[in-house]
Order: C-alpha cells, then sequence, then structure tokens
C-alpha cells in the first residue's frame, strides 16, 4: 500500500507539470515573434574594459594631498588575493589564476610571489616565484625562514634555507581545514603583536584539525590563533559570515571586516561570539550597520600619513570599487565608528581592491583583483568575463609625508630593535617584534638588560614597557614584576592591554585571580571587560569562585545600556 501510494503521488505530480508546461507553451505562442526572439538571448554581458592600467588609474580619484601610483602588475603579477610585507620591505603576494575552481583534470598553477623595490623609486621592479604548483592559496605570512601559507585544507610552511627567495621545502603543519568554498577556505593571515599568526576561515567552512594539545574545531566563519613554536592553536573570535580582515590597534585592540555582512568595522572581543554564530547566548554586533561588504583591514599608525588618520581603520568595498576610511572613538568598553571620505573612489568597472596594507615606507598599498564581475556565486565558475590574468598592486602617498630613509630590519642587532620598539611608526615596531620572536626566547633576558638601562621619557616609558611586555609573552617569559607595574598605569588602554596579558599568565602567576578581583572594579570599562573575560576561562576547580567574583558586578552593569559590550558574554 505504501509504495501504492507514493506511485499515486508521483502519477499526479507529474501531471500538474505537464499542465504547466502546456500552459507556458501556449503563453510564448501567442507573444508576437520579436518578443519571443528577445526571451530567447542570452542576458546583456557588461563590456570587458580594456585592461591598461594607466585607462584604470585614470579614473581614481584620492583626497586632496594625496597621489597614486602603479607600484606592480601583470605580467609580472596576476591575480593577488591576499598580501604582506616581510620586515625588509619586500611585497609576498598570494596569487591565484585557478580561483574560484580548477577545471577537472588540469594542473595546480597558482603561486607565491615575491615583489621588491630595490632601487626604493615607489615601483616594483623584481618579481620571484616563491612556491608553485599551488591549489587557491588565499592567505601569505613570511616567517621562520620563509612564509606561512593557507593553501586550501592546509596551513603550510614553506621554507627557504638559502635565502634565494624560492622555496627550498614544504611542511605541512596543520590539515583539517574546510573546503567547501574557495572564498571561505583558510586566509587572511597576519602576525600579531603577541606573536601569534592570525588566519580567518568563513560560515561554510566545517574544520576540525589535529594538534598535539587536541582536535580544534570551527564549524562556521571566525578567526583562528596559532603558535608556532608550540603548535596550539584555539579560536579567537566565532562568526562573521566572511572574515576578509583583521588588524589591532597600538594597544592590541582588534577589529575585523565582513565581506559578506553588512556591519562594516567589527571590534573583536576574544572569545566573543558575533553575526551567525550558532548556539550564542548574545551576538556582538558590527559598529556601522548597514555598511556595504568590506575586505581586508589596516589601522594607520604611522607618522607617513596625516594627524587626523592616526588610529583610522582603512578597507575595501569591492562591490562599490572604492578603499574607504573609518574614524574609530572609544565609547564605554567598545567603539564608535564613522565613515569618512574615500581613499580611493572609482567608477572603473574592474577595479576590485580586495586587500589592504600600509608598508615600512608609510604608504597604502592596495591589491587590485582587477575583474569585471565580482568573484563570489552570482555568475557562472565558466563565465568568460572572469579574468585569470590580470592584477595590480596600487600604491598611495601622503604628498606631506616626512622624508625619511629606508633601513632593514632583519640586519639591525638586538639592542637596535629594542629601539625599534621606541618607535612611532607601528609597522617598524611589530617587524622589531616579529624578528625578535624569530631569534628565540633568549633575546628575553637582553631585553631586561636594556630595559634596565635605556633612558625613556615619560610620554613613552609605558608605551614601550607595553611593547617590551608583548615580546615577553612572545618569548614565554613571564614577568610578573613589568606586568604589574602596567597594571597600575594611569592610562586605561594600557592597564586594559596587560590585562589580556595576565589571561594568558594566569596560571603561571600565584596571584592573579586577586588580581583579577581588583581589575573587575577598575574604573575604565575596557579593563572591567578584560577582567572578566581573564577570569571566565579558569582551570578545573576554581571556575565557580572565579565567577561569583563577577557575577554581582556583572548584573549590576547589565542594567546599563551603555555597558553593551562588557555584558555581551561571560563565558568567552
Amino acid at each position: 500500500m505504501e509504495f501504492q501510494f507514493y506511485q499515486s503521488v508521483f502519477v499526479i505530480e507529474v501531471h500538474a507539470m505537464n499542465q504547466l508546461r502546456n500552459r507556458f507553451l501556449a503563453l510564448l505562442a501567442a507573444l508576437p515573434l520579436s518578443a519571443v526572439s528577445v526571451c530567447a538571448q542570452p542576458p546583456a554581458k557588461k563590456d570587458i574594459p580594456a585592461p591598461d592600467p594607466a585607462l584604470e588609474q585614470a579614473t581614481f580619484r584620492v583626497p586632496e594631498g594625496f597621489e597614486v601610483s602603479l607600484y606592480a602588475a601583470d605580467p609580472a603579477i596576476a591575480k593577488p588575493i591576499q598580501m604582506n610585507f616581510d620586515e625588509d620591505g619586500r611585497l609576498w603576494i598570494a596569487s591565484s589564476e585557478v580561483y574560484p575552481q580548477i577545471t577537472p583534470g588540469a594542473p595546480a598553477t597558482d603561486r607565491i610571489l615575491v615583489v621588491e623595490d630595490r632601487d626604493r623609486d615607489g615601483r616594483a621592479d623584481q618579481t620571484h616565484v616563491f612556491a608553485e604548483g599551488l591549489l587557491i592559496p588565499t592567505g601569505v605570512a613570511p616567517g621562520d625562514g620563509g612564509a606561512w601559507v593557507a593553501n586550501s585544507t592546509e596551513l603550510v610552511h614553506f621554507a627557504d634555507t638559502d635565502g634565494d627567495l624560492k622555496a627550498d621545502s614544504k611542511r605541512v603543519v596543520l590539515s583539517g581545514f574546510g573546503t567547501e568554498d574557495t572564498h571561505h577556505i583558510l586566509h587572511t593571515l597576519r602576525w600579531g603583536y603577541d606573536g601569534f599568526l592570525y588566519f580567518n576561515q568563513s560560515i561554510y567552512i566545517h574544520s576540525h584539525v589535529e594538534t598535539p594539545w587536541g582536535v580544534r574545531r570551527l564549524n562556521a566563519g571566525g578567526i583562528w590563533q596559532f603558535r608556532p613554536e608550540t603548535l596550539e592553536l584555539g579560536v579567537f573570535l566565532r562568526g562573521l559570515v566572511n572574515t576578509w580582515g583583521h588588524h589591532y590597534d597600538r594597544y592590541g585592540q582588534s577589529f575585523a571586516t565582513d565581506g559578506a555582512g553588512g556591519e562594516g568595522i567589527n571590534y573583536v572581543i576574544p572569545g566573543g561570539y558575533y553575526f551567525t554564530a550558532a548556539d550564542a547566548e548574545r551576538l556582538v554586533r558590527g559598529l556601522n550597520p548597514g555598511s556595504p561588504k568590506h575586505c581586508g583591514l589596516e589601522l594607520v599608525d604611522t607618522p607617513m600619513l596625516p594627524p587626523d588618520w592616526q588610529g583610522n581603520a582603512i578597507t575595501n568595498d569591492f562591490r562599490g570599487h572604492r578603499v574607504v576610511r573609518f574614524v574609530l572613538t572609544e565609547e564605554a568598553s567598545g567603539y564608535v565608528s564613522r565613515e569618512q571620505q574615500e581613499v580611493i573612489w572609482s567608477d572603473h568597472v574592474a577595479f576590485r581592491p580586495i586587500d589592504v596594507k600600509i608598508g615600512p615606507d608609510g604608504a597604502i598599498y592596495v591589491a587590485d583583483w582587477y575583474n569585471p564581475i565580482i568573484q563570489h556565486g552570482e555568475v557562472d565558475f565558466r563565465d568568460e568575463r572572469r579574468d585569470r590574468t590580470h592584477g595590480r598592486i596600487w600604491r598611495v602617498v601622503w604628498k606631506g609625508a616626512p622624508k625619511r630613509p629606508f633601513r632593514p630590519m632583519s640586519t639591525r642587532s638586538n639592542p637596535e630593535l629594542f629601539e625599534a620598539l621606541r618607535s612611532d611608526d607601528g609597522v617598524e615596531r611589530q617587524n622589531a617584534k616579529q624578528i625578535l620572536r624569530q631569534r628565540g626566547p633568549q633575546v628575553a633576558d637582553e631585553l631586561t638588560a636594556w630595559l634596565q638601562q635605556v633612558q625613556l621619557t615619560d610620554a613613552e616609558r609605558e608605551r614601550v614597557q607595553l611593547e617590551a611586555l608583548w615580546c615577553y609573552q612572545t618569548a614565554r617569559s613571564v614577568q610578573p614584576t613589568l606586568l604589574k607595574q602596567l597594571l597600575q598605569s594611569q592610562d586605561g588602554r594600557i592597564r586594559s592591554a596587560a590585562v589580556r596579558v595576565l589571561s594568558h599568565w594566569k596560571f603561571l602567576i600565584p596571584e592573579s585571580l586577586e588580581l583579577l578581583r581588583g581589575l573587575v572594579q577598575d574604573g575604565h570599562p575596557r579593563v572591567r571587560l578584560e577582567a572578566i573575560r581573564a577570569i571566565s576561562f579558569p582551570r578545573c576547580r576554581i571556575l565557580n569562585g572565579s565567577l561569583r567574583m563577577a557575577v554581582p558586578f556583572l548584573k549590576a552593569r547589565r542594567r546599563n545600556p551603555q555597558r553593551r559590550w562588557l555584558c555581551t558574554r561571560i563565558l568567552v
């Protein structure tokens, strides 16, 4: 009887479909012949522009006092997806001509490129193929004697043993990252101020990664946090749709952009749950509801850009052919974000800015995917308009920038790198920390000796000490005295940064819970946020007691709508 029932249903459905087809054919026959001809034609296609970079550049509009020039272009490079500078000013590019899907049976031909401007005239003059034969690499971060690469389901390290900018060996360090969607796979590699390597994945990806510390899982969008020296892997953020952008300010506060969301700049609370995160009691929302989708992110921290740009966020409206800028302002324990005049505006249909970095020279570098169609699911993977050979890197400079000579970082001595921690340029400070990380934990003793003898001004003292604290964190050298000193800073931004370091060291410092007991009552809301977050992931039996310290305070704060960041989630 059951089979007969389903057979009857099938017959009824087929009959109904035949009736609909016959009605459609009758309607089509009643139309004029000209209308039938129009219906039979394929949709009109956008004109494919001439690929001359000069024609594209002529459409650019930049703010007064700025100028834009071509730094690198095809055929030397093609289809740049992500880029990062190394400590000596060379630009590393993940390049994929195969994207969005390899043709069945075709070889994988994607590459990691290294671009150099040897004469420092603002135009690249040499390109090296560091690695090739890759399948849709979507992230690259130079470091550790080579480069880390997001290659589909794997995080790979390519080593350059002889320094010729060509990979000599390949090591799969982590695997098990999902591959359900090629513009959601592992991407956006970036070294953190704290020595972690950060990378993102997007909503359609399900990752199950085996590490020496256990399996780590992320079954949607988010940001990973990885310590190469120990192979520790964790989830830094859960949620968002397509997080193609992550950077941090000079106090270690992180921000992210979303290439498929609509909330602009997102203030990142470590362990927080954001738009699309499953099973969340409460979500952290973005700072610009209704904003276009953005790709890439850089926070300004260099005297080579105007004073009123410092701390601003620069990202890409790749659909609108714009590079955009936001002013970030502190509010309670979070931030507000307001859009400003564009960095670049164009009406060129193929201008697709998808990554942005500030170089060691203080210029803004924009990776231009160059394609007349958007590279998501709106059109067929085999659409003939998909450009697979072109790509540009544009360079935007402020004409009012001070003149300064370029000095490579990798050849500097440890004391010279310690001095670079005093720099007013965030790129230089980060490069110094990155080289010190690679020189090993033994630099901690030298750093201590330097701090004891260096003459710091009152204005710079705590900022330099914070940079040193991050160096100690990277070297896994616990420094309770320096930490407690910064926890007493008059600057709430420095105190909150120190609390985050305490959250990593709290099982190594016996009185950490007593310190946190006072910090949850701090006068600065972000310090309280960091303290409550630090309490919320204790080891074993101290969980209940630790949370009991914070719960009465949280309940009082939850009644105040101005504390929305602080009360977003206790267990993060």
